[in-house]
């Protein structure tokens, strides 16, 4: 059944009003909740049609492709992504309504110990947001933290003689796999060659409990949440709301499985068993990693922790999730107190404020 279509000049809550007192559009969607999402979404989908925009190229970011994230994040991010794909382009404050993520201005933190022999710093390097291993179109929609820009950032500190600890303050949903697993890998690598401790700051969840996992030491905030270790990914089907739109598309493809996934049409049985198996290649990296980090069997993360769920930060510790429960600032005036070689210097929460400096200026 064509939807009404709207006319050049028309403002859309006109259009809207119209397509609602259709009467075919009447017969066709008696609930009237349901009717005006069809108009406003008609509406959407012709304005990004007339400027250019093509729906299935921006969502491939994110459909039919695997994340370590929370189910609830990445359900907002699908919506964030399929809206902007059709011309809406929301504000910062919009979008910070809809999917919770910290700004990160890519500043670690370098705090100097008093009394020592010699200078010696901690390093902080923030993992916040939603992570992905290029950050481009997502870091646009929902803020988050490059991969890459964080295996930067931790090269630097290993590298700076007078850093003699990193700290990973972690607050993230996860995010995209991609990437991942290779900081996961550099931070166990150079464990032997500086502490390296991570704090759930209040959140490392799936792919930010993959990173902080193989850290040293683990700590979380009293208030804390780890874990939600597993995989995810989604296939959009839009071949019925084309139907309804009068709009039928035609993939043409070479390779037997070339246009695997697309979604102008259901997902075919081949297709969802092969999305299964990424998912769950991915899963078992995923466990084997933590395993490894957290100096625990494969078979009792799987069968223990590795199950999806967010766990508290009492129930983490008694787990082997993590190690400790204190907050960021006493893990800091911890390592500061004891500076590199035990070494004991009284140091001020002002003080270390004061000498909070970028790690370029390192």
């Amino acid at each position: 059944m064509p939807l009404p279509t709207p006319n050049p000049d028309e403002k859309k809550d006109n259009f809207v009003d119209r397509c609602m007192g259709n009467d075919t559009m009447n017969d066709e969607f008696p609930d009237r909740s349901q009717r005006r999402a069809v108009c406003e979404r008609k509406w959407d989908e012709d304005k990004a049609q007339a400027m250019g925009v093509h729906y299935p190229g921006i969502v491939n970011a994110v459909f039919n492709q695997p994340w370590a994230l929370l189910p609830e994040t990445y359900g907002v991010i699908c919506e964030l992504v399929r809206s902007r794909s059709l011309g809406i382009r929301l504000t910062a404050e919009q979008i910070q309504e809809r999917i919770a993520t910290t700004d990160n201005t890519a500043i670690a933190a370098r705090h100097v110990g008093a009394g020592a022999a010699r200078n010696w710093a901690v390093a902080i390097i923030p993992v916040y947001g939603v992570l992905a291993q290029r950050m481009n179109m997502m870091t646009q929609v929902s803020g988050g933290t490059s991969t890459e820009l964080l295996g930067k950032m931790f090269r630097e500190a290993i590298r700076e003689p007078s850093i003699t600890a990193i700290i990973l303050d972690v607050d993230s949903p996860g995010g995209s796999v991609f990437g991942v697993d290779e900081l996961a890998s550099e931070i166990y690598a150079n464990r032997n060659v500086k502490p390296i401790l991570a704090v759930a700051n209040s959140l490392a969840a799936s792919a930010a409990y993959w990173i902080a996992s193989q850290a040293d030491e683990f700590v979380i905030t009293p208030g804390g949440l780890v874990g939600s270790i597993g995989v995810l990914t989604a296939h959009e089907d839009i071949s019925k709301a084309q139907e309804i739109a009068g709009v039928k598309t035609t993939v043409v493809s070479a390779g037997k499985f070339k246009a695997e996934g697309e979604p102008f049409q259901p997902l075919s049985e081949t297709a969802r068993e092969a999305l299964q198996s990424m998912v769950d290649d991915y899963y078992g990296v995923f466990l084997q990693v933590v395993a490894r980090g957290r100096k625990r069997s494969l078979a009792s993360v799987k069968s223990g922790f590795g199950q999806g769920r967010l766990v508290n930060a009492e129930d983490a510790k008694a787990e082997g999730m993590v190690d400790s429960i204190a907050t960021l600032d006493q893990t800091i005036a911890r390592l500061m107190g004891h500076g590199s070689h035990g070494q004991v210097g009284a140091v001020s929460d002002a003080d270390m404020r004061q000498r909070r400096l970028r790690i370029g200026s390192l």
